[in-house]
């Protein structure tokens, strides 16, 4: 295996993308190692990776989110979260917060959400007197929470690759989604009475109603999903089609929506669905290499000789997807290492709704880790602060997500409750 990884490597450290990085490096190892008869099995391979009903979801739930964001609905749900707590003291901090744990039941994308929302709110952050570097950090930290509250096209990925329930690991993310927000909000708070952040005037009873009303439904859609796919009313696949079609009506019904607006939205939405589904057909040689070795065995059997304790094995794990994290997309890695998780998840015996949840998270959270969490590129790229004070300012909102990491991971009713009492 040691040729694939060196491959894999090379062809990444040379700028190579990632899908292909991936593909060629299989390949490469096939021919390299005896087995390159095999190759001829791997279009089959590939197609197989992404032959699959339930994927559908995945260009369905992207179009859905960019119809509502070409439609003008970032801008409203900030002016929603600006109408509820933007009067507080350096509100628009507790403003990101809030709009990016509404938008994240929109958009279930953590690089879409930090674009988004950092256009927007960086600017408006310094200009109510907070550190640039600090709105950045901020909007790129939050941004986590966008392929954790549901839908999460993070979460489908995992679903489909391990065969836990969709709908479960939606449920599943709604607890760790309020526990991060919270935990920022608190911090900002404090933050903020600590530093003396300026005070918003308060908008009018008039413009408030206003905001909740142009804005709440689409902060309904997520509610529609969930209920919908725990009530047996349609299966994952039909909720990302019902998700397009309610879009689209209350884009019309606004009247945010024109043709040409749907053809933007449309386009988009193809090109990012054909580099998900690209990169997971490619990742498919990787698993087909690593099953074919029994690199999951190996994996399982040298930690074993490390310890037995399932404790210090979930620790390391989590230490690993961490880092993973912090170099490659969440896609890219759940694809990589799903054969290997699947291993651990059966040596700790832990929930597999729980595990999706844990895996989910840690990924993620790598996107916002120091040091090259790409969020944490994206906010300093639109703030124009240097990414070492950006980096400075994150370590705290990271340290808060980790310690909702340690809380799902320790305690399975954190994640197991929703999903098994509440519908």
């Amino acid at each position: 295996m040691g040729s694939f990884f060196l491959v894999f490597a090379g062809l990444l450290a040379s700028g190579i993308p990632i899908a292909l990085a991936l593909g060629i490096g299989g390949t490469a190892y096939l021919y390299l190692s005896g087995n390159g008869m095999m190759a001829l099995m791997l279009p089959q391979r590939m197609m197989a990776g992404i032959d699959q009903f339930v994927l559908l979801t995945i260009p369905l739930f992207l179009l859905a989110g960019t119809l509502m964001n070409v439609g003008g609905v970032t801008e409203r749900i900030v002016t929603f979260a600006r109408a509820m707590v933007g009067h507080r003291r350096g509100g628009m901090s507790s403003v990101s917060i809030l709009s990016s744990g509404f938008f994240a039941g929109i958009s279930g994308s953590a690089t879409a959400e930090a674009s988004a929302l950092g256009t927007i709110l960086i600017p408006t952050m310094s200009r109510q007197g907070m550190p640039p570097a600090y709105a950045a950090a901020l909007i790129a930290v939050s941004s986590v929470m966008g392929p954790i509250i549901p839908p999460s096209i993070t979460m489908i990925i995992y679903g489909v690759l391990s065969g836990a329930s969709i709908g479960q690991l939606f449920l599943a993310g709604v607890v760790p989604g309020i526990g991060i927000a919270t935990g920022l909000l608190v911090y900002a708070t404090w933050r903020a009475k600590r530093e003396g952040f300026p005070i918003t005037e308060k908008m009018g009873a008039r413009a408030r109603l206003l905001a909740t009303r142009r804005t709440l439904p689409a902060l309904i859609l997520p509610l529609i999903i969930l209920v919908g796919i725990k009530a047996g009313i349609f299966t994952p696949t039909e909720a990302a089609a019902v998700a397009v079609a309610y879009a689209l009506l209350i884009g019309f019904i606004y009247r945010d929506l024109t043709v040409k607006r749907v053809w933007e939205a449309l386009i988009a939405t193809a090109l990012v669905s054909a580099s998900i589904l690209f990169i997971t057909s490619m990742a498919s040689i990787v698993s087909f290499v690593f099953t074919l070795e029994q690199v999951p065995t190996l994996i399982a059997e040298l930690m074993l000789s490390i310890t037995e304790n399932p404790w210090i094995i979930l620790l390391l794990l989590n230490i690993f997807l961490l880092l993973l994290g912090m170099f490659l997309e969440p896609i890219s890695i759940l694809i990589l290492t799903m054969p290997i998780l699947l291993k651990f998840q059966a040596l700790i015996e832990m929930d597999p709704v729980q595990f999706g949840t844990v895996v989910v998270l840690n990924v993620v959270i790598g996107m916002a880790t120091p040091p090259v969490g790409i969020l944490l590129f994206i906010a300093s790229a639109i703030s124009g602060e240097p990414v070492t004070r950006v980096i400075r300012e994150a370590l705290p909102l990271v340290g808060i997500c980790l310690l909702v990491l340690a809380l799902i991971a320790l305690v399975p009713q954190a994640t197991l409750f929703i999903p098994r009492h509440l519908f």
